[in-house]
């Protein structure tokens, strides 16, 4: 069974993005909530900064989205060429064409 690139990458994008603007409006209601989360994430993306403003959350989930969607891409791939080799070879055993 080989994964839909398109879905993953959109879903894994979707779900970072949605992830990093929970945390942000819940540590503007909240001051403090998923502080530390936010200061690992604005080491990794340039320009975020977890200042608690409304156009920083919006570059840091705009980063998340670019970020999850690019990793949904790669492991996609990577997961249907090791199955897609692994899966042929199993099939060919199987059906005596080995």
């Amino acid at each position: 069974m080989k994964l839909n690139i398109k879905a993953m990458a959109s879903s894994l994008g979707i779900i970072s993005c949605i992830m990093l603007l929970l945390t942000g409006i819940a540590n503007l209601i909240w001051p403090g909530y998923g502080s530390e989360f936010l200061k690992i994430v604005s080491s990794i993306y340039p320009g975020y900064k977890a200042s608690g403003t409304i156009t920083d959350l919006v570059s840091g989930a705009l980063y998340a989205l670019v970020d999850g969607g690019l990793l949904g891409l790669l492991f996609a791939w990577l997961y249907n060429r090791f199955t897609g080799s692994t899966v042929s070879s199993l099939d060919s055993n199987e059906n005596g064409n080995a």
